[in-house]
């Protein structure tokens, strides 16, 4: 092999990689903050799925859903009020229940969010109803999901309802969707 077949070589390899390492690098920086940022700040709310690990007996373990009262209904301890908690007050709670009601004496369990309870989306848009909340979803990727807009739609003029709140706030399709908005694409002026 010659000196410029060898040098073509690794000019070559260096060049074939360098895309597939920017890839991998790009895919860990973007990937890695979502999950855990949501889970540690994220307060729960109606159509949350939690799981709920108990290490000493795992019959007390399960999979559970926030009902629309902001509840969740526990084996052995009934129902337990988790609206606007955190996974890790949910943990504290469930810790504190058991020990209380004379079922463990020193409980460890871990509570996890599964899923978050989606978003909604109404108006001009090709298939409105609800969908699966995805972190870090954007406007534009949320009218994306429901099809598309219709002709009529004013995409200058949407507005997202947040979860828990009572006023409509405008939005770009840049804007981030959280569990739980409501999107509201109206139809544009002729």
């Amino acid at each position: 092999m010659t000196n410029l077949q060898r040098i073509s070589l690794v000019f070559s390899r260096r060049f074939l990689m360098a895309p597939v390492v920017l890839f991998f690098a790009l895919g860990a920086a973007i990937l890695a903050p979502v999950g855990g940022a949501l889970a540690q700040e994220y307060k729960l709310g109606a159509g949350d799925k939690l799981k709920v690990i108990v290490l000493a007996d795992p019959e007390f373990s399960g999979d559970y859903e926030v009902d629309a009262s902001g509840s969740i209904s526990v084996r052995m301890i009934g129902r337990l009020s988790v609206l606007g908690m955190t996974t890790a007050e949910v943990e504290a709670a469930l810790a504190e229940r058991y020990r209380s009601g004379g079922y463990l004496r020193n409980p460890k369990l871990s509570v996890e969010l599964m899923a978050a309870r989606p978003f909604y989306i109404l108006g001009e848009v090709v298939k409105p109803g609800n969908y699966p909340y995805v972190a870090g979803i954007t406007v534009a990727q949320a009218v994306a999901m429901a099809g598309g807009y219709t002709r009529r739609a004013s995409t200058s003029r949407i507005k997202v309802k947040r979860f828990g709140s009572t006023t409509e706030d405008p939005v770009t399709e840049d804007s981030r969707v959280s569990p739980g908005d409501i999107l509201k694409v109206p139809e544009r002026f002729f």
